[in-house]
């Protein structure tokens, strides 16, 4: 019988995954065992086909994640975090269900690139989010550095990364970083949002997904003249899914998806 996680909790409330870092002595920060506990649970949220959305959240209102603990062992090499990477986030770039990050407090270093690594974030007015590490001799390794450098340009990211300043939540929606803000519960905004996405068609939405990832990194006459040769694309468009979308549409009625 599996061990329960001690980092980590896992609540499923029908197709979607609730996943939070509980260590809030430590302000959520992570250590090995965390890691490995995170990354668990996104390989369980990954192969369970009755799962179709993951939020990521950090247990109570003062931190998300403040990255990597560094009261315990540092990472000395990728060999040191779990192959999924930081938050078993940060090196997944095989997952086509969407994960959302739902930032309730700080999110440094690790913290910051691991909700980075997730495909939407939503934000407490309460958060900040920063890559601190040339402050303390070290550098932002799990991504944050390339991710932020394509998500909002050298330039404004080269302002955040050699200073290691903070961003408020709004700042980050100013950025683009951030889908939205609120001042209420900030896990009740990502179950809003995780509900719009389970809402629809999920083979459609995973295959949106890798096409935008895809996208991000070729050029755009090749991912827009290839999209129709895709194995996804073409697996979406003779699914039973794609049938109930249109019959539910004929039909003045709303679609039953069975993610097949």
């Amino acid at each position: 019988m599996p061990t329960a996680p001690q980092f980590i909790s896992i609540d499923r409330e029908g197709p979607l995954t609730i996943i939070t870092i509980r260590r809030p002595e430590a302000r959520n920060a992570l250590h090995r065992a965390a890691h490995d506990e995170m990354a668990a649970a996104l390989d369980a949220f990954a192969a369970d086909d009755n799962q179709w959305v993951a939020i990521v959240t950090g247990d109570g209102d003062k931190a998300f994640c403040a990255g990597q603990d560094l009261k315990s062992e540092l990472p000395t090499s990728a060999a040191s975090l779990p192959p999924s990477g930081c938050g078993g986030m940060t090196s997944r770039f095989d997952l086509d269900k969407p994960v959302i990050a739902a930032v309730n407090g700080i999110a440094l270093g690790g913290g910051f690139e691991l909700a980075l690594a997730c495909d939407l974030i939503v934000a407490s007015s309460q958060a900040s989010f920063a890559l601190p590490e040339p402050r303390v001799g070290l550098a932002a390794l799990a991504g944050g550095i390339q991710r932020l450098c394509q998500e909002i340009g050298m330039k404004r990211a080269m302002s955040i990364l050699l200073t290691g300043r903070r961003l408020s939540a709004h700042q980050a929606a100013e950025l683009g970083l951030v889908a939205e803000v609120v001042e209420a519960n900030v896990l009740d905004c990502a179950k809003r949002w995780a509900a719009e996405i389970i809402s629809c068609a999920p083979l459609s939405v995973r295959a949106t997904k890798r096409v935008a990832r895809d996208a991000a990194a070729r050029p755009l006459s090749e991912t827009v003249a290839t999209i129709w040769d895709r194995p996804e694309i073409a697996g979406l468009l003779a699914s039973a899914d794609a049938a109930e979308g249109r019959s539910a549409f004929a039909q003045k009625r709303p679609p039953r998806w069975q993610a097949r």
